[in-house]
Parts: structure tokens; sequence; C-alpha cells
């Protein structure tokens, strides 16, 4: 498919809108600062972004494509207000037979940005502001992921940086809702930012079969450009990275990532940058968005199972395990000559474990992450939503930024604290203690 964005006069006036000034386009939309007349709903802001959609010009087959684009992104946002998402506030037709190539032209009024995240790569150092940038970015990812969307074109361009600092993610022409484990995007991204099993993928009526794993691919590649300045894969043009992509894909090279990335964040980019969708699937973004706050505070991530652990009774069958696989002191013999684990022996080094029954017996959760929503999360904790956990075990290992110890809350989102676990400590919690719904790693107790 063919097309140009519109171009759109200084001063040109559609619905209360004046427009000012050019702010970016793209293959099919551009985007304009515009004010709001005087006259204008209050409840509109003084300022907004235009986006023009040329939806009433064009051939018929290329009008169809042009109006499923403009409906996907007024479909998305019209439905989700997650704050890390750019704002609409209407969208509005263009009746303006005078001027053909703009009649009948789709405009979404957004929220305005101050600048895109691409304005701050062209320096000659990464910005400083980069991992609690990539925070926010992976933030937008966890609503639109949560919400059962796929962003499908997540780069530096559809970053949107605001004027109080903040990040909101946009252009969502390419978006899609998930039907089941897939979804449908058009058959069209950026190359640089494409996960490898979409490059060679059919393009079928309805699109191109897509997954939330394909925006966690471009967010490592995001991410390692932000953090670098430089792109994950060789190549000085898209199609050589392309190319060096569907190489990596197929194991005919090896990942080569930048010696300037921060080791806090190599495991991460690393786990984002996984040949394939299958592999990339045990990371997904409420996880990742964990790991991405702990590395942009300095700390070295701690990497977390998918689904965390849950351990049953040990008259159920606790899982058998070696004494130099976890680190243990207390076993339990079994027939064999096999050693298992009993009480808060079953926590391993580096987690901090939770216990539905005194001397660590029970159930256990355990977490190497923090975790602001034990109940929803990726590594919910069932059992703890009808009884409080009765012991703990601070198991965690030596952090060289100093988080070793465990502040709990009664609250998710990390609200009501209730106590603090200092390293290596177990503890027996009182029987009528308020349930506990979340918890973090902290300097101090």
């Amino acid at each position: 498919m063919s097309g140009s964005p519109l171009t759109v006069p200084k001063g040109y006036r559609v619905g209360v809108w004046t427009v000012e000034r050019p702010l970016g386009s793209g293959a099919f939309a551009g985007v304009y600062a515009a004010r709001r007349a005087a006259a204008g709903p209050a409840e509109l802001p003084a300022r907004a972004a235009l986006k023009f959609l040329p939806t009433g010009t064009r051939t018929p087959r290329q009008l169809r494509h042009l109006r499923e684009l403009a409906e996907r992104e007024v479909e998305l946002l019209r439905r989700l207000r997650s704050p890390r998402l750019i704002r609409l506030y209407e969208t509005l037709t263009v009746d303006d037979p005078a001027h053909p190539e703009l009649d009948g032209a789709t405009v979404l009024v957004l929220e305005e940005a101050e600048r895109p995240l691409q304005s701050l790569l062209s320096g000659a150092t990464p910005p400083a502001a980069g991992p609690a940038l990539l925070v926010q970015v992976c933030e937008g990812l966890r609503q639109l992921h949560s919400a059962g969307w796929v962003h499908g074109d997540l780069k530096p361009g559809n970053v949107l940086l605001m004027k109080d600092g903040s990040v909101r993610l946009g252009d969502f022409s390419t978006a899609s809702e998930l039907e089941g484990t897939h979804a449908y995007a058009p058959g069209f991204a950026t190359p640089d930012y494409t996960s490898p099993e979409l490059l060679w993928s059919e393009v079928g009526e309805r699109g191109v079969r897509i997954r939330p794993t394909s925006d966690i691919w471009a967010f490592g590649v995001l991410a390692h450009l932000v953090l670098t300045g430089s792109s994950p894969l060789p190549g000085g043009t898209p199609n050589a990275r392309r190319d060096a992509a569907v190489r990596y894909a197929r194991g005919e090279e090896e990942l080569r990532l930048s010696p300037e990335l921060p080791e806090s964040w190599r495991e991460i980019v690393t786990d984002c940058l996984s040949r394939t969708h299958a592999e990339r699937a045990a990371h997904d973004a409420a996880s990742l968005l964990r790991r991405v706050e702990a590395a942009a505070a300095g700390r070295m991530p701690r990497r977390r199972r998918r689904g965390g652990r849950l351990v049953p009774l040990l008259a159920a069958g606790v899982a058998a395990v070696t004494a130099a696989a976890l680190g243990l002191h207390t076993l339990l013999d079994r027939p064999g000559g096999e050693k298992e684990a009993v009480g808060f022996e079953r926590c391993a080094s580096g987690y901090v474990c939770f216990f539905s029954e005194a001397d660590g017996k029970g159930e256990m959760c355990d977490w190497e992450n923090d975790d602001p929503e034990w109940f929803d999360g990726d590594a919910s904790c069932g059992w703890a939503r009808k009884s409080s956990p009765r012991s703990v075990f601070n198991n965690g290992a030596d952090d060289p930024k100093g988080f070793d110890h465990v502040a709990y809350f009664a609250e998710s989102g990390l609200k009501d604290r209730l106590g603090c676990v200092l390293q290596g400590e177990r503890r027996e919690l009182p029987v009528d203690s308020t349930p506990i719904a979340s918890h973090i790693w902290a300097t101090t107790c």
C-alpha cells in the first residue's frame, strides 16, 4: 500500500482547533500542534495535537486500509484510559470540498506531547534519564497487555515525552486486540523493531498474526538503543539489521550486545531478544516491569520465575532437591538416598518465602522480585487470599545496593506497611495478623 501524510497549512481550522505547526509525520498520518478557540468547550484543553488521516481520499482499497488504521486507534484510546497511553479528546471529520486533499479526513484530537523519545537519541551519549524513561515505557506496555492489546509498532518515535517529563505511548494505528493468544495487525511495521518471526510471516486476509511477545522484542531493541546509543543487531541500514535478526533467530549468529550496556540491564535485554516467541513468552510485561524497575534503581534485577513456585504440604510431595542446589542445612532422608528439604529450608537462596503454617510448614510462595500485587500478578499466591501467612524466611542474597531486607504490606500497591524481615531472618507471624498482599525489597527495616 502506498500513501503519504496530508499537508495541512498553518491557520487551518477544524472544529474548534486552529493548526499552528507540524509536529511529525509517518507513512500515512501527519500530526500538528493546535490551539483551541477561546469559545471552545471548557472541558477541552487549550492545546492539543491533531492527527490527520486521509480517510476521504486515495483509492477504494487504500481508503479501506486507512479507515481500519483510524478505527483501531480510536477504539483503543476510547476504551483504555491508562496513564501511560496518550489521551484522545475527540475525533473529527473534515468537511471541506474546497480542499479535496483534506475533505473527508479523519482527525484525532490527542494530548499534546513535548517531543518524541527519538529526539533524545541523536546526541553523542545516551540520555541520563534513559533508565527512568524505560520504566515508564514498560508501564505502558503492561497497561496495554493487561487490557488485552498489542502495540505492534513500539519504537522511539512512538514514545512521547510530556512537558512534565513523563512518558506516554502513542500511535496505535497498528495496535490489535487479542483474540485468545493472538491478535491480527496490518502487514507493516518498522523492521528494526519487528520480532524475527514476523519478518517472514505471511499476511493473511486479516493481517499478520501477532502476540504480546512481539512488543517484548521491540522493548529489548528500544532499551539497548536508549542505554547504549546503538542497535543490538549489526548493520548500517534497516535492511541489513533485518537480515541480521533473521540469521540470529535461525541460530546462525549469536546476539552481540554493546559493551556499553550496563550489567544490570544485560540479562533483561537478552531475555527480551530471545530468538523465539516461546522463549520470550516467559517474560511478560508485568514481570519485565519489576526487573526494569530494579535495574533503573541501580539494583541487579532479581530474576523471577514465571508463575512463582507454590510448594504444597510435605505430605503431598515436595519436589526433591539436593543440598548443593539450594544451599540447605536441614534435609529429610528419603528412600534411595535422596534428600528433601523441609520447613524453612525449602526457601532457595536469593528468595523471600512466605508459608501458610508456622515453622516454614504448609504451602509456600516465594519471590526473587518485588511484588506489589500477590493475587493478580504472574506469580500469584492463591492460598494467601484466604488466610494470612503464618511464617516467613528472608533468604535473600547480598545485593550490591543493599536491598537485602523485605517490607510487606496489607494492600496491593504497597500500602499499609505491616512489617519488615531482616536478611536471613526467620519469623513467626501472628495467627490473627492482617492479611499480607504485597512486598518489596528494602535497604532498611
